[in-house]
């Protein structure tokens, strides 16, 4: 790999490129767990990500759900080298990056940036609002036009702040206000890339779509690329074009925004779905499925062999423990919309004849009332 990257010329502000912008390829990260004394040493793993495939196109939002635990915060690090990867590939604008150095990666840091969960911690409380936005462009010296702080006060009033406060402390704003700094804070750099690490949700319900509606705004005006990682699924279907869907490390399906909330095929993704409150206003509304998983999700640390959702679900057979199955695109499916699951539900989320209860307990329970 040459001492310093070369970046090719993007094909366009907005809309998803012939070229994926980013492109990830059996991403894996371990983390070494050590015990013995009084010399220690490795005596396992935590598994938290084991060969995810991903791309994200010039301009577009791919959003990354699944239960706490599944790998998505630790994925979205990955793809921001702010972990380094066990295994796998990462090509950003056509350059593996896998494994860039620091200094090799000093043209490509500027243009793959990120937005942190809590807005309360990832602000230094002893720097004021300029100073924490001014220092990513000190950081790579970068000196726009006008001077830094003239654009340090054109990001906060793009972000729906007062360029006044640019001498004020994060202790004196809430934290919707902080969550807006540290959005602005990434567009300091003019990236073409954004990984937001669950953005809302240490937010008030309140405040959670206003800053989506920002996040949203900053895409349309600036056509930069959003990795949106998050457990809610209503912000996902609001905010992404595609959705990857993650469970114990792995990705299970991968589609449109349309396939994967209406067309789902992994019983993953039918479970996750069939978890989303919804308000019924009228007695003919359409009936969705109900579906109640049994147990957690098994530990990273001794994930199940083949599927490792199989100890969790209801069409689990025989070849499931044996055989990992790939993620590929099933008979039926739009392209691009790919699963991994040697037997699939059907592309529909419509109520069933009877309802899917895996707890035991549940079930007899639910059983007795009837």
């Amino acid at each position: 790999m040459s001492e310093n990257l070369t970046l090719p010329a993007q094909q366009g502000s907005t809309g998803t490129s012939t070229e994926p912008l980013l492109e990830v390829k059996g991403l894996t990260k371990h983390f070494p767990i050590y015990g013995g004394f009084p010399i220690k040493r490795k005596v396992g793993a935590v598994q938290a990500v084991d060969g995810v495939d991903l791309s994200v196109g010039v301009g577009e939002s791919l959003g990354l759900v699944g239960e706490s635990g599944c790998g998505k915060s630790t994925t979205g690090r990955l793809i921001t080298r702010l972990l380094e990867p066990t295994a796998g590939q990462i090509t950003y604008a056509g350059q593996d990056i896998t494994r860039a150095s620091r200094r090799q990666l000093a043209p490509v840091r500027s243009e793959i940036q990120m937005i942190f969960q809590d807005p309360y911690s990832s602000l230094n409380p002893r720097q004021t609002v300029g100073s924490i936005i001014k220092s990513p462009m000190e950081v790579n010296g970068i000196n726009p036009e006008g001077g830094r702080e003239k654009r340090v006060r054109e990001l906060l009033e793009l972000v729906g702040l007062n360029p006044e406060h640019y001498n004020r402390f994060p202790h004196e704003f809430s934290g919707g206000q902080r969550q807006r700094i540290g959005v602005a804070r990434a567009l300091a750099l003019n990236p073409k890339l954004i990984v937001a690490d669950e953005p809302v949700s240490a937010l008030d319900v309140s405040i959670q779509a206003q800053v989506v509606n920002l996040l949203q705004k900053v895409q349309d005006e600036l056509g930069i690329a959003f990795v949106f990682i998050a457990h809610d699924l209503a912000i996902v279907r609001h905010f992404s074009q595609r959705v990857a869907v993650m469970y114990l490390g792995k990705v299970v399906e991968v589609g449109d925004r349309d396939s994967i909330y209406t067309r789902p095929r992994h019983p993953y993704t039918h479970a996750l779905l069939s978890a989303v409150p919804e308000v019924q206003v009228d007695d003919e509304a359409e009936q969705r499925e109900r579906i109640r998983l049994s147990g957690d999700v098994p530990s990273p640390i001794h994930p199940p062999s083949g599927c490792r959702f199989r100890t969790r679900c209801w069409k689990a057979q025989d070849k499931c423990a044996t055989e990992e199955p790939p993620l590929i695109q099933l008979s039926g499916n739009r392209e691009g919309h790919l699963s991994a699951c040697h037997f699939p539900e059907e592309p529909t989320v419509e109520a069933r004849d009877e309802d899917v209860v895996m707890d035991p307990a549940l079930k007899a329970l639910e059983s007795g009332q009837d």
